[in-house]
């Protein structure tokens, strides 16, 4: 009986273990994290579903030094905007035609929109809000070490001129210094997801082999 008893304890101890081991809960991004001074940018917002229920609308605060230009149409989805005393895009908003065209759990959806960098060089954070089916409001729009954290793209100097249709004009080899730190960005953050994939799984199988080592060895003293 008290095998029994310290069994279950040492099981209950791994569980809670191997739940902590597993990958926390995937946000709302941005992408990409990196662009520069007043290049029109084609961001990506993808929208991961972290709950039971689906996601039926996004919105995506503009930040005041951006200059919202157009979106990409997504089949099942209308969106819309909001402007502020400017006649500034300060929102956009995109939000299920039905049940059907929701974001299911287990599923990311992503919205595209094209917009204009600030001048000035830093960072620029994007406040999200996720609207799930039951209500309920995720809000995306704490410090990048909250639990909520909004995504955030940094905004470096750039040495080229931009034209009033979004043309940028400079050396050829800036932009192929440009292209290169884009296709290096794109290739780190793959590199990145993959390996932590692999070191999440490599844990998981670790522990789970651990308990049933630990249970084999009590089987075994019985």
């Amino acid at each position: 009986m008290i095998h029994n008893k310290k069994l279950l304890s040492l099981l209950v101890a791994f569980a809670a273990v191997f739940f902590l081991a597993l990958p926390v809960s995937a946000h709302v991004t941005v992408n990409p994290t990196q662009s520069t001074t007043e290049a029109w940018e084609t961001y990506e917002v993808r929208i991961p579903v972290e709950k039971d229920i689906a996601t039926t609308k996004v919105t995506i605060k503009i930040p005041e030094n951006v200059e919202y230009k157009m979106y990409e149409p997504v089949a099942g989805w209308k969106t819309t905007t909001t402007t502020d005393d400017n006649d500034k895009v300060a929102t956009v908003t995109w939000e299920a035609d039905s049940e059907e065209t929701a974001i299911k759990p287990g599923e990311y959806r992503v919205f595209t929109f094209r917009a204009q960098n600030p001048k000035e060089p830093g960072d620029i954070a994007w406040d999200a809000f996720q609207y799930y089916a039951d209500g309920s409001i995720v809000e995306w729009t704490g410090d990048s070490d909250a639990e909520l954290p909004h995504s955030i793209t940094s905004i470096a100097q750039s040495n080229a001129t931009v034209d009033s249709h979004g043309h940028s004009h400079g050396t050829d080899e800036a932009t192929d210094d440009t292209a290169d730190d884009h296709h290096a960005t794109d290739e780190d953050t793959e590199h990145s997801h993959e390996g932590t994939n692999i070191n999440t799984i490599l844990s998981i199988i670790a522990i789970v082999l651990s308990v049933v080592a630990i249970v084999l060895t009590f089987i075994r003293k019985k």
